[in-house]
């Protein structure tokens, strides 16, 4: 339900909520800010009122208040509960700004939309001043359609600066996105610091020789950029892809593949594997992810199995032998033991795992209960791996490559041919993933930027603005769909804060395209 608000002059200045809300009305009056602002919260609330505080504290002096006298108040209190944890409602009044929500992570999105009603040099963090600024009358009450809302980098084959990764971070936040699904092991490059095994990133970090290539994340700055994120409220999910996309670490160490054999770096994907035939891959797998959970809290551990063609393995006497001996009919199969070997032992720590639809398409293999599917191949499979997914009890992610995934450009690019393009259009209107009425299993939705073919820093924002409001939407708002043309029209109006913010914006549709554009 959707308020004239949102087609007034004031949503025409960029300061429109996005994504939509539940339900929006427009009340009488105007809050006013003077030359001071002064806030109150509950102590548990002090790290949501803090970054508040951040937010504002260049534009505006600003002091404690207790909750009848402060112009803005934070509290935690009940809402209605079949609107779910995240729920939150933002009152403005003549008087007041409250924000109410049932949790700390509500009262954190109320915030986020009550940002999104100052000037564009605000939310940008510009140093303006507000004084005198007036935020009209509005009720807000808003919660999510689902509890996973992800973006997903790739920074297997291209690596990104941490700071890069931090800009994300916050961009998630605006758009109240909820997992940062980090695609950290590639063909291309290994990309976390294992102290158990330095060659990981001594060598498997420096395979791939073209530019931006080359680099990892220490320890230290994984830790830094995991606590970055909690404070915006979002879950750093790693991807350890195995036993394919696996080139580059099994350069580091070749004695863990089938045959003893470095691979050569690929963009793609090959099938020199981890042996899936011998105790010692199941060993250094283990040790890997005794580090990689220390370093990340998240309750999800994403662990790839996509693309992972076994022509080794069918020749691999050890893989052979392990097929006979686990009473396996086949590499499929070796496959499936060597999943749940994994996700077993992921499950002593208390940990769901994350897997790529291929593990589902063919479910003769029944895969332990922790286990999630991760449905992506709309382009080759269409829905089979939700239908299996959700037919032997698996939650899903639904992140189609038609059409979630933002490297596919608007119009075509190097070796993203016409076949694999797409415009804002047909992601609001025809995406796979956008289930009108979910099963239940269905835990959310995600979207992914992969840096396959030299997606090098520069060109992200153009792949990923506007488009990806169109997917913020599908993922978070539970009201009714306003027709594409009007979404399209409030998308825009926020391109002065896009423009603040430094965001490079990319075309939204393909007859916006001028003929010296370039993805470059």
């Amino acid at each position: 339900m959707i308020g004239s608000l949102f087609f007034s002059s004031f949503a025409i200045q960029g300061q429109t909520i996005l994504p939509t809300p539940f339900k929006v009305e427009k009340t009488a009056g105007s809050f006013r800010i003077g030359n001071k602002l002064t806030i109150a919260c509950a102590s548990q609330q002090q790290e949501e009122s803090n970054y508040l505080i951040q937010r504002l504290q260049n534009n505006v002096r600003i002091e404690k208040a207790n909750e009848r006298k402060a112009d803005i108040h934070l509290q935690v209190a009940a809402l209605p509960n079949n609107l779910g944890d995240e729920v939150y409602q933002l009152l403005v009044s003549g008087k007041q700004i409250k924000v109410t929500a049932n949790t700390s992570t509500g009262l954190f999105y109320g915030i986020q939309s009550l940002l999104q009603l100052l000037p564009k040099e605000i939310q940008a963090g510009k140093a303006i001043t507000l004084a005198g600024y007036r935020i009209p009358g509005i009720k807000v009450t808003d919660s999510p359609k689902y509890a996973w809302r992800s973006f997903m980098l790739d920074s297997g084959r291209q690596y990104q600066r941490p700071e890069f990764i931090k800009r994300y971070l916050d961009h998630m936040a605006m758009l109240k996105m909820n997992v940062f699904h980090w695609h950290l092991t590639e063909g291309q490059g290994w990309r976390v610091e294992i102290k158990k095994y330095p060659k990981l990133t001594v060598i498997g970090s420096k395979v791939a020789e073209g530019k931006e290539q080359q680099g990892f994340y220490t320890q230290e700055e994984i830790k830094d950029i995991v606590a970055y994120a909690r404070k915006l409220h979002i879950t750093v999910v790693p991807e350890i892809d195995v036993p394919g996309h696996s080139e580059a670490a099994l350069t580091a160490y070749p004695e863990l593949s089938c045959f003893g054999e470095a691979p050569k770096t690929v963009m793609g994907f090959s099938d020199v594997l981890y042996c899936g035939g011998r105790e010692e891959t199941y060993t250094f797998l283990k040790n890997v992810l005794d580090e990689v959970c220390e370093l990340f809290p998240s309750p999800y551990i994403h662990l790839g199995g996509d693309e992972a063609p076994k022509g080794k393995w069918n020749k691999c006497p050890d893989c052979q032998g392990k097929i006979e001996e686990e009473g396996l009919k086949n590499s499929h199969e070796l496959q499936m033991y060597f999943s749940s070997r994994l996700a077993n032992y992921m499950k002593t720590k208390n940990k769901k795992v994350i897997f790529w639809g291929d593990v589902i398409y063919q479910d003769d293999f029944k895969l332990p209960d922790n286990v999630i599917v991760h449905w992506w191949n709309w382009r080759g499979h269409k829905d089979l791996a939700l239908k299996n997914a959700i037919r032997n009890g698996h939650q899903v992610i639904a992140n189609t490559n038609y059409y979630s995934y933002l490297n596919f450009p608007v119009s075509p690019w190097s070796n993203y041919f016409a076949d694999r393009t797409f415009d804002m259009r047909t992601v609001y209107e025809n995406n796979p993933s956008d289930i009108k009425e979910p099963d239940s299993l269905v835990l959310g939705m995600g979207c992914a930027l992969w840096t396959d073919w030299y997606v090098y820093e520069h060109m992200v924002d153009r792949r990923v603005f506007p488009r990806i409001f169109v997917l913020a939407e599908q993922m978070w708002s539970r009201g009714e769909r306003m027709p594409f043309d009007v979404f399209y029209r409030v998308v825009k109006e926020k391109y002065p804060v896009l423009r603040e913010k430094g965001i490079d914006i990319g075309p939204g549709m393909k007859d916006e395209i001028e003929a010296d554009f370039s993805w470059e």
